[in-house]
């Protein structure tokens, strides 16, 4: 009879998505419509609860690939993409500024002053 319970679970989703409290309530339920002794209806509850986390952890997973793919066919760059040209800019930048003072300072001490007409 446990093992039927347990499949008859199995088969439903919605139990994957209740919170603790409520797995906690529905395990309760089950067990007194079954006759299930304290330590069944703990095994039921744990079974409940690992169900739970596993369809979650399913979900999300599942979730995370269908964003992940949606975002590669639309073209969108990840947070990796715009860290690398975050820090490609950075560079470049720095190296430009550095060059730019040096040159701009020899260049202003060679350059004769340019006269004023009056």
């Amino acid at each position: 009879m446990f093992e039927d319970l347990k499949k008859s679970i199995d088969k439903g989703l919605d139990i994957a998505f209740l919170n603790a409290e409520k797995l906690a309530q529905a395990a309760k339920d089950m067990a007194k419509e079954n006759k299930l002794t304290k330590e069944e209806a703990k095994k039921l509850y744990d079974y409940l609860i690992s169900k739970s986390e596993e369809a979650r952890k399913n979900v999300q997973d599942d979730l995370q690939v269908l964003v992940k793919d949606t975002k590669k066919k639309m073209n969108i760059p990840s947070m990796v993409d715009i860290k690398k040209l975050e820090d490609r800019i950075a560079k470049l930048e720095s190296a430009r500024k550095a060059p730019v003072k040096a040159k701009t300072a020899k260049t202003a001490a060679k350059s004769p002053a340019t006269k004023v007409k009056k």
